[in-house]
């Protein structure tokens, strides 16, 4: 039979190992943003660190979720880490609104902004704004948000010449427009 003081042993064993894993991800987290963010990795740093409050994740989930699309992003900035790391944070913020104030899975919707810097609109729905999953609808919601102003209007023929970070812009006003923004703020504020 096994004493409490080997039962013990173990269950710290296991934490320990639980947390050098952790740690270990969280290492490989920071170097990809180390990476693609190069001056700016602090910023992202420091947004993924209070991103407990602004989007309701773990630091290193915030990471792992900017990582994912943000070389679509700073293409889409020309380079500009400074505000691929500002956009990166808006759309993270809004992607936690949404799935706060929507019910949607959160891994949905993540999901769904990693189709959109792939120019691939079929899981705008999953963002639950009254838009479908075309290129067509992803255009409307480009064109109903304003952002474009008169420069273009955007069709499903040439959806994919706007930029990944004026669709983050977009889905950011529609969001706002709806009074989605900021409800996970809202919620960390109360508990």
């Amino acid at each position: 039979q096994m004493c409490i003081r080997d039962r013990v042993g173990t269950g710290a064993a296991a934490i320990i190992k639980s947390s050098l894993g952790v740690v270990a991800n969280m290492e490989q987290q920071v170097g990809g943003v180390e990476t693609l963010f190069k001056d700016s990795a602090n910023t992202v740093i420091a947004n993924a660190n209070k991103a407990y409050k602004t989007a309701g994740m773990s630091a290193n989930n915030y990471m792992e979720t900017v990582t994912s699309f943000s070389a679509s992003l700073l293409q889409s900035l020309g380079g500009d880490t400074a505000k691929a790391a500002s956009y990166a944070d808006r759309a993270i913020v809004d992607m936690s609104d949404n799935a706060n104030k929507m019910g949607t899975n959160m891994r949905d919707i993540q999901n769904a902004y990693q189709g959109f810097a792939k120019q691939n609109y079929t899981m705008l729905d999953n963002l639950k704004l009254g838009y479908g999953g075309t290129a067509a609808e992803m255009a409307r919601l480009i064109n109903d948000s304003g952002v474009l102003g008169d420069t273009m209007t955007v069709t499903a023929d040439n959806v994919n010449s706007v930029s990944f970070d004026k669709m983050i812009e977009a889905i950011h006003v529609v969001q706002t427009n709806m009074d989605i923004t900021g409800t996970t703020a809202k919620e960390a504020a109360t508990t």
